[in-house]
């Protein structure tokens, strides 16, 4: 009577056995994994912060409750889980510069319509000024503040070159919102001057 169950407590224990190796042999394939995940995070973290932040926040999310689990010693749902994390992971870094070259391209299309234009807009309220300036004009010139124009010429201006150094050092985000700026200048002021009778 007594072999019995001290056979099933052998049964028991050699089960434990078997469950407790199987584990302790995944936990280090699960912590190098979650290494891998945590370096590729990491690398990509700066870019995809900024170009592509939500895809950043999902992977560092499940990278969570990868460390949830390893910590509470399920190694195998680690293992088993891991791989899809650690392939997203591995996407953020392509997925922020395919984002970034978008953008940059967005960027310069705007920069190269807006250098194309607004020299040439400042150029014609310059000449209009001048033009208002002139004794013959003072008819035409009836209604406007041509030292206001003036000033907000020059401010434009003055505007304009902070936007052409900034394209220049290689900063086309600062160049293309400077030239925006510039733009918010001159229209107005056209339209002050009567720049289009």
């Amino acid at each position: 009577m007594q072999s019995i169950p001290r056979a099933g407590r052998y049964v028991l224990i050699s089960l434990a056995a078997i469950l407790l190796g199987a584990c302790a042999g995944q936990k280090e394939p699960a912590q190098q994994l979650i290494g891998d995940i945590e370096a590729t995070v990491t690398a990509a973290a700066p870019e995809a912060a900024k170009y592509v932040p939500d895809q950043l926040a999902d992977v560092q999310s499940k990278l969570g409750s990868l460390k949830t689990s390893f910590d509470g010693r399920d190694y195998a749902a680690v293992v088993t889980q891991g791989p899809a994390v650690l392939a997203a992971a591995q996407t953020l870094a392509t997925a922020a510069a395919a984002k970034k070259d978008a953008i940059l391209k967005a960027l310069n299309d705007e920069w190269t319509g807006l250098a194309g234009s607004l020299p040439g807009i400042m150029t014609a309220i310059q000449n209009r000024i001048d033009l208002l300036s002139k004794k013959s004009s003072k008819k035409m010139a009836a209604g406007i503040d041509l030292n206001a124009a003036k000033a907000g010429l020059t401010d434009a201006m003055s505007l304009w070159s902070k936007a052409q150094a900034a394209f220049a050092a290689g900063n086309l985000e600062e160049a293309v919102g400077t030239a925006k700026g510039v733009k918010a200048k001159t229209d107005p002021l056209a339209a002050s001057l009567k720049l289009d009778s």
